[in-house]
């Protein structure tokens, strides 16, 4: 189990793939914007494509298209597949011409954490590994689309081509932000709901004929703000719209809640809670309706990941790298689908770095060849 020469070649590799993820984030591509999830997109393919591996192509017409890449794609054997996600939250423009700079030390940008910069450490331990004459078994990438929707805009289409194309994986890594010490076995669940209340218009003279939608949606935000268990269920609403101009009673608002759940009970019991919310009135006049506009499974903690994560530490220390404590993370990812599917899963191993969804987004650039190094071990010694 020497992994040494595989190393050096991910160290030789190095200032290649940092110019590679470069890059891709100065391509902008949040979720919605389809040309530029695209163009990421096929930006992998065509470095794909020079390399002679397998390419399958999820196209959507709404959602940008994902993509199955394959070494190996002859060999019978299970196959190791690494996943990240090239779809970003901010819009186009708000980083500045070009979105991408660096300091020496970090790598500032759209998605270089989140989750560029792990499809690219992910590409990267492919590349080594070819380099190496690694033939054992397939690698995989697997790039999706639309994941900072919870897949909502394929509706799911994406998810349900990365199951099947992970189908018989013996080991499934998800190149979400590292924290550079540990792994995710377990993350909670999100479910969203919006809520419209309706109340009665009235001139503010005479207030108190009308019934004030946006006092009542004040109400039960106070309700669900009041759910803050960390180690369970928790409400944040973060988005409210009400009322047209000041001096009238607002006759309709709206806001969003945002629940976190780590079981199903706990998800039953936030379903319940939102009904209760929004059937309860405390302003006379005032009505409401609910609709769910997203949700997305927890990743509950499960013997079968704790075994790949313990394999993979074993691999770490017999190769000289640094093991990885078990972690959970409050977020939602699509690991929690490859667990559901029952495929060995092991979560957030991508490259390390900070303040995630915001323009001050950024990663540690010696994170991408530690990443790679921890990627290309478990599928040359698995």
């Amino acid at each position: 189990m020497n992994c040494q020469n595989l190393f050096s070649v991910i160290d030789e590799l190095n200032d290649t793939y940092c110019g590679i993820w470069e890059d891709v984030c100065n391509i902008e591509s949040p979720t919605n914007y389809k040309k530029g999830v695209d163009e990421v997109g096929t930006y992998f393919i065509k470095l794909a494509s020079r390399r002679g591996w397998l390419i399958e192509v999820l196209e959507h017409e709404q959602a940008g298209n994902a993509i199955c890449i394959t070494m190996n794609h002859e060999s019978e054997a299970e196959p190791v597949v690494f996943s990240g996600h090239i779809d970003t939250v901010h819009p186009v423009g708000l980083f500045g011409t070009p979105a991408v700079h660096t300091d020496g030390e970090k790598i500032y940008g759209p998605g270089v954490t989140d989750c560029k910069g792990g499809v690219v450490a992910s590409f990267m331990a492919m590349d080594a590994l070819e380099k190496c004459g690694f033939t054992a078994r397939p690698v995989k990438i697997i790039i999706q689309s639309d994941e900072e929707t919870g897949s909502k805009t394929s509706g799911l289409k994406t998810v349900e081509f990365m199951c099947r194309k992970a189908k018989g994986a013996v080991a499934f890594l998800n190149a979400e932000p590292w924290s550079g010490h540990s792994a995710v076995l377990r993350r909670k669940g999100i479910l969203r709901y919006q809520f419209t209340v309706s109340g009665k218009a009235a001139h503010s003279s005479t207030c108190h004929l009308g019934a004030n939608a946006i006092a009542e949606a004040a109400h039960k935000i106070l309700k669900l703000e009041a759910l803050k268990d960390v180690n369970a269920l928790t409400c944040n609403c973060g988005i409210i719209t009400g009322g047209t101009v000041a001096n009238t009673v607002a006759e309709k608002c709206s806001f969003t809640a945002d629940f976190r759940f780590s079981s199903e009970e706990e998800c039953a019991k936030a379903r319940a809670i939102a009904q209760e919310v929004c059937e309860q009135s405390a302003i006379e006049g005032c009505s409401c309706e609910l609709e769910q506009v997203s949700f997305r499974p927890a990743m509950p903690l499960c013997e079968r990941n704790r075994e790949l994560l313990g394999k993979m530490n074993e691999i770490y220390r017999q190769s000289g790298l640094p093991q990885l404590v078990e972690d959970s993370g409050s977020g939602g990812s699509d690991a929690a689908y490859i667990t559901q599917a029952e495929i060995p899963c092991v979560d957030s191993v991508g490259v390390k770095g900070g303040r995630i969804h915001s323009v001050e987004e950024y990663a540690y650039l010696d994170s991408l060849a530690a990443c790679a190094k921890h990627l290309a071990a478990v599928a040359y010694c698995i």
